[in-house]
């Protein structure tokens, strides 16, 4: 099939801006298969030719189909032997969006995906940098599916997904010390799977909260932060402006305390998360037990496909 594109001109100066901002809110952190997915595939956008369209040798061997358990890499992100469409990058190094709707389907950005438009679309495609939606204080939306983000090659500090109104369903994420950071409303992630890495002086987090937003839902991801050194918890929801916030069915590993959830206001649901045992620094939850609904959480062990072999015992809220 074709690629289904928007290119819209966009104006210089991007990336300097973008880039500035990232680092301000990186330092800053210093202190510390579904209906929806159903629903977005029916977007129309426009269809341009077959020029540049290629298989990219980048992509990651991935299924379209739902995994038979927990997300892995073998069945998340961008299918193999995907024709992608090379997009030619738009703005100093990277690939804006600018038009309302649009939807970006098997397509390979070499760089950043900059969304400032409401609606966009991204689904079977690769992007090797990050996906954001916030710019000059204004913020969109999007929904980001089948996709890879990040190269396996390589290790970005900043967030592979971010940062509000959006939603992500069966995305791999590697090569980011951060996987999905939320700082606004209406964000959705799920069926996905983070592999996380560290650069010194990173505090790596597989989601966090940062300057709240209500509506958070993280549910059925699988989170590895065993192979990153400078970190914080694979689950990092702390921010004291988050509300309604439900974080279930996830299997998780590494971290210095691997779940922290606490200061969130309303509803806050933690339940049937599996936890690798053993697999943190400090401890194994960091929680305001007392604020949160916290049930049928359990230890386990796993193979090296992220398969549950055994579980070990119920996993206690502590904080």
């Amino acid at each position: 099939m074709r690629g289904i594109i928007f290119r819209p001109a966009v104006p210089r100066g991007v990336t300097t801006l973008l880039a500035g901002a990232l680092l301000l809110a990186s330092t800053a952190l210093i202190g510390c298969a579904s209906s929806a997915a159903d629903s977005a595939e029916g977007t129309d956008g426009a269809a341009r030719s077959n020029e540049g369209v290629r298989p990219h040798p980048g992509a990651p061997s991935a299924p379209a189909v739902g995994c038979p358990g927990y997300p892995a890499p073998a069945c998340t992100g961008v299918s193999p032997g995907t024709r992608l469409t090379t997009l030619p990058l738009n703005s100093d190094g990277i690939y804006r969006v600018t038009v309302p709707g649009t939807v970006l389907d098997r397509v390979y950005i070499a760089s950043d995906l900059l969304i400032t438009a409401p609606n966009v679309t991204i689904r079977n495609s690769q992007i090797d940098g990050s996906v954001l939606d916030s710019y000059a204080d204004q913020r969109y939306s999007f929904t980001i599916i089948d996709s890879t983000v990040g190269r396996a090659d390589t290790c970005q500090t900043l967030p592979a997904i971010g940062d509000t109104d959006y939603t992500a369903i069966r995305v791999h994420v590697r090569g980011h010390g951060d996987g999905f950071r939320v700082s606004g409303d209406h964000v959705t992630i799920r069926d996905s799977y983070v592999r996380l890495c560290s650069r010194p002086g990173d505090h790596s987090d597989g989601i966090q909260t940062y300057g709240g937003g209500r509506h958070l839902t993280f549910h059925h991801n699988t989170v590895d932060q065993r192979y990153a050194r400078d970190i914080t918890a694979p689950i990092f929801i702390t921010d004291p402006h988050a509300a309604d916030v439900s974080v279930t069915d996830n299997l998780v590993m590494g971290g210095t305390y691997s779940i922290q959830v606490r200061n969130a206001k309303g509803r806050v649901v933690v339940r049937g998360n599996r936890l690798v045992d053993h697999s943190w620094v400090y401890g194994p939850v960091d929680s305001e037990c007392a604020a949160v609904e916290w049930s049928d959480n359990t230890l386990v062990t796993i193979d090296a496909d992220y398969r549950i072999t055994s579980t070990v015992g119920p996993l206690r809220c502590d904080g």
